[in-house]
This record gives structure tokens, C-alpha cells and sequence, in this order.
């Protein structure tokens, strides 16, 4: 067994949300949580603009800091490469949300304890996909074992970013996408701010006219 990981084509995603409904009711996460959400990303100056829909869940790392930080050892990884979660022996201390670079990671408002994506486990154990992975309509989500020849197939068809590969965490959902500003729109230069929203710097005297 290798290592399952998620694929999302930014290009194919159409932002409908029937992933986001599907894990809700699949996993019965409470309102105001959540285990995958969808946002969007927009680029370019009008007219000439495009909006990027990006899926946002566990990234089930190699070298979860999530795993490392659990007290109690309720966070671990399976040998099929998901994070996984004991609720029977979470004691909420919320270790593992400061340590998750992803903020993947929520405390059930009813149960007290620590709840995240993983891959819908059970649907995987009984020769299923997840659930987000069954309803998408564009096929954009794909999960796999990376180690298969047609996971590795679309990995080589088009770029592939992750995100925060910077934190050593090793992330295993890999975002399919024009440039890396679909993924983190950080890395977009930001435009001149406007003379009514720009401020002076400390210490810095505003100019005549402008306040």
C-alpha cells in the first residue's frame, strides 16, 4: 500500500459546493464547522478576470504536525498514508488546530473533541471513494493511491502546486492550477492602494489635501 492522496482541478471545479453538502451529510458535521469547504480566488483587472474555486480539507501530510503534537495519540496515520482520528481518546485540548498549518482541523460544538477530514475512512475500508469524491459533478476531485500509474499520469499532465510546502508538513492534495495564485493569492503583486484607504506610516506626516 502506498500513500492515498487528493487531486483537485482548480480548472474543472465549478464552485456548486455539492462536495462541501456531500461531507456534511455523509460525516454529520454541525453548522458553523467544517471538514471541506470550497473558496474562491479571483484574478486579473476587469474586464479580463478569472475566479478559481479552491478545496480546502486535511491535507493528510506525510510528517503530520497534527500526529506529532496529540497529547494522547488520537490523531495518527494509517499505513494507507490517511490521518485519522480516536475520538475515544481525544481530550480537546486543541493542540493539534494550533499545530495543523491548514486550519483543517475544528472541535465538534457537541462533542467537545477534535474532528477533521479523513477521507471518509469507512467509505475507503469498504472499496469506496469518498464522499466529496462521488458527487463532484466535473469530476475536479480525484483520490488515489499515489504510487498508481493513472494518479501519476494526471500529476504529469499539468502543473501541480501545494500549499504551504514550507512548513515541512509535506502535504498530500496536490492542486492542479494555471499558476500558483489560484492556490495562494498571496503571491499576486497587490495594486497601488487609493488615496482614501491608503494610510501614513507611523511617525509619517499625511500629505496636504489627502486627510
Amino acid at each position: 500500500m502506498g500513500h492515498y492522496v487528493f487531486i483537485n482541478d482548480t480548472g474543472r471545479c465549478i464552485g456548486c459546493e455539492a462536495c462541501t453538502v456531500a461531507c456534511k451529510a455523509e460525516n454529520s458535521v454541525p453548522l458553523g464547522v467544517w471538514r471541506l469547504r470550497v473558496k474562491y480566488v479571483e484574478k486579473g483587472l476587469w474586464p479580463n478576470t478569472k475566479k478559481y474555486f479552491v478545496q480546502l480539507r486535511c491535507n493528510h501530510c506525510e510528517a503530520a504536525p497534527c500526529v506529532r503534537a496529540c497529547p494522547v495519540e488520537a490523531l495518527f496515520k494509517r499505513p494507507d498514508g490517511i490521518v485519522d482520528l480516536d475520538q475515544t481518546r481525544c481530550i480537546g485540548c486543541k493542540a493539534c488546530i494550533a499545530a495543523c498549518p491548514y486550519d483543517a482541523i475544528y472541535i465538534n460544538p457537541m462533542k467537545g473533541v477534535a474532528e477533521k477530514c479523513n477521507a471518509c475512512a469507512h467509505l475507503v475500508d469498504a472499496g469506496f471513494q469518498p464522499a466529496c469524491v462521488q458527487v463532484c459533478p466535473t469530476n475536479a476531485i480525484i483520490f488515489g493511491d499515489i504510487s498508481d500509474p493513472k494518479i501519476q499520469e494526471i500529476l504529469n499532465s499539468k502543473p501541480w502546486f501545494v500549499r504551504k510546502p514550507e512548513t515541512g508538513a509535506r502535504p498530500m492534495q496536490f492542486y492542479l492550477a494555471p499558476d500558483m495564485s489560484a492556490v495562494n493569492p498571496l503571491v499576486v503583486a497587490r495594486p497601488p492602494m487609493g488615496q482614501w484607504n491608503e494610510m501614513p506610516a507611523p511617525g509619517e506626516k499625511p500629505q496636504s489635501g489627502r486627510w
